[in-house]
């Protein structure tokens, strides 16, 4: 089994409807040169890259830019018609004074599965003390946070508040909470793997940035940013398979993948059971 844990849905046709509604999403995000895709062509896309099922993030942007890039019932909409393709996040603007009954609507009715935050666009710092009660309220639920971390090219995103060290007091004083801290946190890739190792709670994920193409840029991280046996003798359990759609394919990642050479325990582990513990907190 594949799981692809980092799909931004924002181009489904299932919620294209409001043009200015995808103008918004285009411009929020940063990406202008899709249009709305059909499920068969999004399911021959999966099948092509051996996808099983996806996790899709929405983002609520209220405060800072006046509008969600898909909202909590879109994501919900979509799962609601392919439950057995699709996994939904929600996703709350942290500086919302009802950010509570927007996640217990999320968790409770809508019977979400994760949050997704992006520091940067939503901007506050992970250590920020009005997120103590968003992180209360994950853990009350049971539910994980995916953070993004690292660079984004998401236009007005300052890097500063993404840098992996900045959530590490997030892990000391929640170690219930399981924590995925996106795109490896590239370039802080040493770093990452540091907080691997000392927090069984953070996990990362695959979406990489490719400035070379995927299979340089994922051999760099898994051979070179780090030594080529530390994923599979350390941390095999902490890394989940992601591609980051529609920004990147999850076929050319996983093509990327194919070729790093690993253990089968931590390739399984890699594609699909880490995904399963992230999401459940199982051992």
């Amino acid at each position: 089994m594949l799981i692809d844990m980092h799909i931004h849905p924002i181009f489904y046709d299932i919620i294209c409807e409001n043009e200015k509604e995808l103008g918004f999403r285009k411009d929020t995000f940063g990406v202008w040169k899709q249009g709305p895709m059909r499920f068969d062509e999004l399911f021959a896309e999966m099948e092509a890259g051996s996808v099983d099922k996806a996790a899709l993030l929405p983002l609520d942007l209220t405060t800072t830019a006046g509008g969600w890039v898909v909202n909590n019932d879109q994501i919900a909409k979509i799962v609601s018609v392919h439950p057995e393709r699709f996994i939904g996040f929600a996703s709350v603007d942290p500086h919302r004074e009802d950010a509570l009954e927007v996640l217990d609507y999320a968790f409770g009715t809508l019977k979400l599965e994760g949050l997704k935050l992006h520091p940067a666009k939503q901007k506050f710092y992970p250590t920020d003390a009005f997120m103590e009660p968003i992180y209360q309220k994950c853990i009350e639920y049971n539910k994980p946070i995916l953070f993004h971390a690292g660079l984004s090219w998401e236009p007005n995103t300052p890097t500063k508040y993404c840098h992996p060290v900045a959530f590490e007091e997030v892990a000391i004083n929640h170690p219930d909470l399981r924590i995925c801290l996106a795109h490896f946190a590239w370039p802080w890739v040493r770093e990452m793997v540091m907080l691997m190792i000392k927090y069984p709670n953070i996990y990362t994920d695959t979406s990489v940035l490719y400035l070379d193409s995927p299979e340089e840029s994922i051999a760099r991280v898994f051979t070179v940013d780090m030594g080529p046996l530390w994923f599979e003798r350390s941390f095999y359990k902490q890394v989940l398979f992601a591609s980051n759609g529609p920004r990147f394919r999850a076929f050319k990642i996983k093509r990327a993948l194919d070729k790093i050479p690993m253990r089968d325990y931590a390739r399984e582990a890699l594609y699909s059971g880490n995904a399963i513990r992230f999401l459940k907190g199982e051992a």
